[in-house]
C-alpha cells in the first residue's frame, strides 16, 4: 500500500483502484476507507486514489491529536495531491469527508477540476439538520419490519434522551439486508479519538467557507440518497445552492451509501458528471 508524508511528518497510506484520470476520494467517519470499496464500480471509469485519513486504516496516528481536526485534514489532501504530482485533480468526498472536500475547495480552488459530494456532511458550511427533518424522512420507511424499534430509538436520540445509535443503523441503507449489515459491521470507526476531535473547536469556519464556495467556479455534484437520514436530500439541495455551478441528484431508494444500494445508478450518475 503506497504512502506519503503529511506536512507534520505523519505517514499516511492510500489505495489506488482502476485506471484512467485520477479521482481523489475522501472517506467519512473518520474511519478506515475500505468501506468505500471501489464505489460501486466507479473504478472502471476513473483511477480512484483513496487515502486513509490520519489515525485510521493503515495511516499512522499523529503525535499531535489536534491534527485530527477537519480543517487540519485539508493539509493532508493537499500533501497527497503534491505527492501524486497532480497540477489539478477531481475530488470526491463522502459523508464527513465532504466537509474536508468542501474546505479544500474553498482554500485551494485552483487545484480542483470537478467536485463530487456524496451524502455530504454539512458542518463545514454551518447547516444544521433538525431532529424533525430526520424523523420526517425516517417515516418514509414505516412499512419496514425493523421500523418500530429503529424509530423509537431515533425519537429518543433526536429528543436528547437516547444514545442507541446501533438501533437506527437500518435507516442509513436503502435495504437492510445481509449485504448492508455486513457493510455496517465492517465500517465502524477504528479510532474514537479521531472521531471525537474531527469537529473540535476551530475545525469549521462556515462564513469563510461559504464565501469562498460562492466564488468556486468548477462544476459540483451533490448526490443524496432518497432515504439518507444522515444527509437528507433537502439539506443537499440547500448545500447545492451555495455553489455557482452545482448539480443535485437524488438517488431513488438509496440511503447513505448509494453505491451499495444501486451501484449501476450511482456509477452512471457520478461517471456522467465526472466525464
Amino acid at each position: 500500500m503506497p504512502t506519503f508524508l503529511a506536512p507534520d511528518g505523519t505517514r499516511l497510506a492510500y489505495r489506488v483502484l482502476g485506471d484512467g484520470d485520477p479521482l481523489v476520494c475522501i472517506p467519512g467517519g473518520p474511519t478506515d476507507s475500505r468501506y468505500l470499496g471501489d464505489l460501486g464500480g466507479l473504478s472502471a471509469h476513473r483511477r480512484l486514489i483513496v487515502p486513509d485519513l490520519r489515525g485510521t486504516g493503515r495511516s499512522a496516528r499523529p503525535e499531535d491529536p489536534s491534527s485530527y481536526r477537519c480543517d487540519r485534514l485539508v493539509d493532508d489532501v493537499e500533501a497527497l495531491r503534491a505527492h501524486l504530482g497532480l497540477p489539478r485533480t477531481d475530488l470526491l468526498g463522502h459523508s464527513a469527508g465532504a466537509n474536508i472536500a468542501a474546505q479544500y475547495a474553498a482554500r485551494h480552488p485552483e487545484n480542483v477540476g470537478k467536485l463530487a459530494l456524496i451524502g455530504p456532511g454539512t458542518r463545514a458550511v454551518g447547516m444544521e439538520i433538525t431532529g424533525e427533518t430526520r424523523r420526517e424522512l425516517a417515516r418514509l420507511r414505516k412499512d419496514e419490519p425493523w421500523f418500530p424499534a429503529a424509530f423509537a430509538a431515533l425519537e429518543a436520540i433526536t429528543g436528547g434522551a437516547g444514545s442507541d445509535w446501533e438501533a437506527i443503523s437500518p435507516f442509513f441503507y436503502g435495504r437492510w439486508d445481509a449485504a448492508a449489515q455486513k457493510h455496517h459491521a465492517a465500517g465502524q470507526p477504528d479510532n474514537e479519538q479521531a472521531v471525537a476531535l474531527f469537529a473540535a473547536e476551530g475545525a469549521f469556519t462556515p462564513e469563510i467557507t461559504r464565501a469562498a464556495l460562492a466564488a468556486f467556479e468548477a462544476p459540483v455534484l451533490l448526490l443524496a440518497g432518497e432515504f439518507d437520514l444522515n444527509s437528507p436530500p433537502r439539506s443537499a439541495a440547500e448545500f447545492a445552492g451555495l455553489f455557482p455551478d452545482a448539480t443535485l441528484v437524488v438517488q431513488p431508494g438509496a440511503g447513505h451509501y448509494p453505491w451499495l444500494d444501486d451501484a449501476d445508478r450511482f456509477t452512471a450518475a457520478t461517471a456522467a458528471f465526472l466525464g
